[in-house]
């Protein structure tokens, strides 16, 4: 497998913030969202062919129980199942951060953290070139949203960048439809930016439309203790 990073951190956002984890940052994505906070993992893929043995040996080296599988785009990664087993059959806790255009398909999860992407993620013609048109094609999978709510415990995480972007979400939720035990406190908003002080500017708006429409404000406290650096 072609691996990005491993590190040991907390997890910033989500249900689970706060929880000291292991990340395995694969290389490689099938989007290209213009803010991208990890382009050497996504628009330019970066890193090291490693073996699954490899992988583990790295892992288990942290003695910390929670993994987090992630990218780029995990679920495009060669050999993620096979690890997400090896993940399993040790007793890991497993999350699996994925933008939800690849179905399931049984993989060993724990905790599916969903981040769907917006059509204000899409990137300019001059930038991504032919990849701007592959990206709306594919960022868009409510199909295979409902997949992922229905294998099992999941969090849906939107990184809103304006006001406007609300009623394309409550449209998706829609096309989701209900999924049984799945509720909407599980709908994370997480402001976009990779600077506090962009976070804490668009933060307040946002905690405002979390308290009308009943979703979780999701903070990014990584960039707060720690800035947009690699291995946190």
């Amino acid at each position: 497998m072609r691996i990005s990073e491993i590190f040991h951190s907390i997890q910033g956002e989500g249900l689970l913030l706060g929880v000291p984890s292991v990340f395995v940052r694969t290389s490689g994505c099938n989007l290209r969202c213009r803010w991208c906070d990890t382009p050497y993992a996504s628009w330019s893929p970066e890193g090291e062919e490693m073996t699954l043995p490899s992988i583990m040996e790295r892992v288990r080296s942290y003695e910390c129980r929670h993994v987090v599988l992630t990218g780029g785009e995990p679920m495009v990664a060669s050999g993620i199942r096979k690890l997400a087993s090896i993940l399993r059959e040790e007793g890991f806790h497993i999350t699996i951060e994925t933008a939800a255009t690849v179905a399931p398909e049984g993989i060993e999860c724990d905790l599916a953290s969903l981040s769907p992407k917006l059509a204000d993620s899409t990137p300019d013609a001059e930038t991504a070139g032919p990849w701007r048109e592959k990206h709306d094609l594919t960022r868009r999978r409510p199909d295979v949203i409902r997949q992922w709510l229905e294998s099992g415990s999941s969090q849906l995480k939107f990184v809103v960048s304006r006001v406007e972007d609300l009623p394309e979400i409550e449209e998706l939720l829609n096309e989701v439809g209900a999924v049984p035990g799945f509720t909407r406190d599980r709908v994370l908003l997480m402001p976009e930016g990779t600077d506090v002080e962009t976070l804490r500017k668009r933060g307040p708006v946002l905690a405002e439309i979390c308290l009308e429409n009943g979703f979780r404000f999701a903070p990014r406290i990584h960039i707060e203790l720690f800035g947009n650096t690699r291995g946190t």
